[in-house]
């Protein structure tokens, strides 16, 4: 009996000692997370029983504020603007009581919340510290809206489900405009009514693969295609300056090594491929894909990975919004000893995907002299009595080459406009446009051949201010990607040289 005793004693000993340590555990190590949490009703409550700041775009348009709430628990609710949402949800993002915050609202939602400030003298002790901050964003409503209509206008028959465009400035990394295809209406997901935001959940998530929440201008990529040939333009100057005079043969095909395949250009509308070769300030313009894949093979693995990676790809890009997609380029052993794999991938085939972002900041790069600035939306962020609480900086993200290259590429960029396969466009000579097209073979449907179009271009190119990207996937094949990307680029990049000093 007195062994069961000491036992006992002994498990509620163990048993107290446990308690104690999960008490402090829970009451002193945990308890700022636990009082901060997302998940804590009581912190729901109180961000809900106040409101939050405003989201405006650059040209002081509010798109998204808080009002009071005629139902539910709480007394305010979060509203977008029913005029602008459509064109800002991927970047404006929704705050929904199931399924949290995203976009903007996520990423500044420490300023955008109610908050008390420092007091900073003796008199803010003696009156309210309880403010919200306003974002304002780098985007203005009115590019966004040039961009949007000239992106949906693509959407022909149903031939482009996707597609997506995005306007940098490349001095500072300003995004002026930014917008994909699906879009979708944010409000019914911050609806204080349950039932409301569960179905809009439903419906936007049915088909996750192809669901609107997913931005297909900085969350999802495609195959680049052609335009990546500027990527390995720059690694031709950067790694072996000598293949840059290497007079690649004319040739409609070319044999693969380690394969008995071949290599052809774009068949077009006749049933033989093109031929073309040539040195580089001819294979570019016409966009020669043999010639690409000679240079490719002769550059090798490293160098190629070498120079994507230098500009951006492999690597999450350091935008203020969270979620942002990585684009890839093969590495290590997938390349280095691969030749067909350098082939295609010295013109953006096979396994190289890039998000529209990405390829924006690949013309950024080359027309700020090689140097890419770190992308982002905010703008400036100011509390309700108007005072300047943070403004962004503009600093580098990365050196993705010299100036040499840069001034080499861009000359490359702008034959291409003046002779090459962007002619068509017909943009303005005062414009002086440094453009690359592209096309990238992708999956048939019923039999027909489908590509995604690209175009990347900035301008001007003697005193660059603004670089475009536009991608419209999955559409019927095309020569050199400037039939469909063509048109918008043109609207857009217009568009954007008006609005940016």
């Amino acid at each position: 009996m007195e062994r069961r005793i000491r036992w006992l004693g002994i498990a509620m000993v163990v048993c107290f000692v446990a308690l104690f340590v999960q008490l402090n555990n829970i009451q002193i190590v945990k308890a700022h997370t636990l009082a901060t949490s997302s998940s804590n009703p009581r912190v729901l409550a109180l961000q809900r029983n106040d409101p939050r700041g405003d989201i405006l775009s650059a040209d002081g348009i509010v798109l998204a504020s808080s009002v009071p709430s005629t139902s539910g628990y709480y007394k305010y609710q979060r509203v977008y603007n029913p005029y602008t949402s459509p064109i800002f949800s991927q970047i404006v993002g929704f705050d929904s009581i199931i399924y949290g915050k995203s976009g903007i609202e996520a990423e500044y939602d420490s300023y955008l919340q109610s908050h008390t400030q420092p007091a900073k003298s003796l008199r803010d002790l003696l009156r309210s510290r309880t403010t919200t901050g306003n974002v304002t964003l780098t985007i203005s409503s009115s590019l966004q809206l040039v961009t949007a209509r000239a992106i949906d206008a693509t959407d022909v028959n149903n031939r482009a489900p996707e597609a997506a465009a995005v306007v940098i400035n490349v001095k500072t990394g300003a995004v002026e405009a930014m917008y994909g295809n699906p879009t979708y209406d944010p409000a019914p997901l911050a609806s204080p009514n349950i039932t409301t935001e569960k179905y809009a959940w439903a419906v936007l998530n049915q088909h996750p693969a192809s669901s609107p929440l997913v931005s297909r201008a900085f969350q999802r990529g495609f195959l680049p295609g052609s335009t990546f040939k500027t990527v390995t333009s720059a690694a031709v100057y950067d790694h072996q300056p000598a293949l840059a005079k290497l007079d690649v043969p004319v040739a409609q095909c070319i044999p693969l090594p380690q394969s008995d395949k071949q290599l052809c250009n774009y068949k077009g509308s006749a049933a033989a491929p093109e031929s073309c070769g040539g040195v580089l300030t001819v294979t570019l313009p016409a966009s020669c894909d043999t010639a690409f894949a000679t240079l490719g093979m002769d550059l090798g693995g490293p160098a190629l990975t070498a120079e994507a990676q230098s500009f951006g790809f492999n690597q999450n890009i350091p935008i203020d919004l969270p979620g942002a997609g990585v684009s890839k380029f093969p590495t290590g052993s997938a390349i280095n000893f691969n030749k067909p794999t350098q082939a295609y991938s010295a013109f953006g085939q096979q396994d190289v995907v890039a998000t529209a972002l990405q390829m924006g900041l690949v013309a950024a790069g080359i027309a700020n002299r090689g140097v890419i600035m770190t992308p982002h939306v905010m703008r400036d962020i100011h509390d309700t009595a108007g005072n300047l609480l943070t403004t962004y900086q503009p600093k580098p993200w990365i050196t993705a080459t010299n100036p040499l290259t840069a001034a080499a590429v861009t000359s490359l960029m702008q034959a291409v406009v003046s002779n090459g396969t962007a002619t068509q466009v017909g943009f303005p000579a005062l414009w002086n446009v440094a453009a690359k097209t592209g096309t990238a073979e992708t999956v048939s449907v019923s039999g027909q051949a489908l590509t995604n179009d690209w175009m990347i271009a900035f301008a001007p190119a003697n005193d660059p201010r603004v670089a475009v990207a536009v991608a419209i996937p999955n559409q019927p094949a095309s020569g050199t990607g400037a039939e469909v990307a063509g048109p918008p680029m043109k609207t857009i990049l217009g568009a954007a040289l008006a609005a940016t000093p």
